[in-house]
């Protein structure tokens, strides 16, 4: 990773250097990627004898409140606002929320991230898209400073790439993933059994049971191969649930054995709608975000709709299949090598 980026690691080795305190951006809806490498970019800054401060436009989920330093993430509004900022796994800058206002009023700004769909909107851009998570760049970090990882750093760390890869089970899994959660066992860094069962063993009731009302519900397209979940505000409020208990439900509409793509819509407070995509060994969900002004990774994706529930998911369903059509002529197109 560093030979390939070396140039990328020197600029922000200096950008680190040079500098005294940092304001780390994390993007809206934090998962645990973002919020675990933003924590540990921390860490090492401190450990670097320097001042940093994580922000996030979104209270911490309760879900990662285990992550060491959690507690210290600020709103934007009670953020210091550094003259360095350094955004950490956002692909671009509407991720950051209403902390925007920090980035832009910097004087000296930074990226760090691994989606493919970064356009490299800061000053100095470490983007290494081949990268399971931004927490295996976060990780190569320490290593470049010299800072031996400890077992607070190392559960952000872990965290950031188990959630990023489905617990270790989605095909963005990497080799130097697998050899990093390897070095935190070997070192006796993270207790794996006890960070998991946080993460995907201590689950709300009421999470459990809006997932059940939206899975009774999907409804099945192009022959079952496109699976759609719906959310109204109405519904999820009947439940008492939170945005933090809808997580995961795009991954049980993907779960049906027939589905390759698997759309979750749910509507927002503010009248808006979060479209989460995923697929499975074919379609580049992508690419559907793209085409609506998100973004995200070739097997999860997502964007923002500001349309009747109707037309979000009449144009959702119609992407997801001209993207398995797409596949399907591509993978019957005769091999020209």
């Amino acid at each position: 990773m560093k030979t390939k980026h070396g140039a990328e690691f020197a600029d922000v080795r200096k950008f680190i250097s040079d500098g005294q305190s940092f304001t780390l951006l994390t993007h809206i809806s934090p998962d645990g990627d973002t919020l675990g490498s933003a924590l540990a970019l921390k860490l090492l800054l401190n450990a670097l004898g320097k001042t940093a401060e994580v922000v996030c436009s979104n209270p911490v989920p309760k879900i990662y409140g285990f992550l060491p330093e959690s507690e210290t993430v600020k709103m934007p509004e009670d953020a210091e606002g550094y003259c360095r900022v350094i955004a950490v796994d956002c692909a671009d800058k509407p991720r950051f929320g209403r902390a925007v206002r920090l980035f832009d009023a910097a004087q000296a700004e930074a990226c760090v991230d691994h989606h493919v769909t970064n356009p490299h909107y800061a000053e100095v851009n470490l983007v290494v898209s081949d990268a399971a998570a931004t927490a295996e760049i976060v990780y190569e970090l320490y290593g470049m400073f010299g800072v031996a990882i400890d077992k607070r750093s190392a559960i952000c760390l872990y965290t950031g790439i188990v959630t990023d890869t489905g617990n270790l089970s989605y095909s963005n899994t990497t080799p130097n993933a697998l050899r990093i959660i390897a070095d935190f066992i070997e070192k006796k860094l993270v207790d794996v059994s006890e960070v998991n069962r946080l993460i995907y063993r201590t689950v709300p009731y009421t999470k459990t049971r809006v997932q059940g009302f939206v899975t009774s519900r999907i409804r099945l397209e192009d022959e079952g191969r496109i699976g759609i979940g719906v959310l109204t505000r109405a519904q999820m409020l009947s439940f008492d649930a939170t945005n933090e208990d809808c997580e995961g439900i795009v991954d049980c509409v993907r779960d049906i054995d027939s589905v390759k793509i698997a759309i979750f819509i749910r509507e927002g407070a503010d009248g808006s709608f979060k479209v989460s995509l995923r697929s499975k060994d074919v379609g580049d969900v992508c690419r559907i975000a793209n085409k609506f002004g998100g973004g995200g990774h070739e097997r999860a994706a997502g964007y923002t709709a500001w349309l009747p529930l109707s037309t979000v998911v009449a144009s959702a369903t119609e992407a997801a299949i001209a993207e398995l059509k797409r596949d399907e002529k591509h993978d019957s197109s005769p091999d020209t090598h």
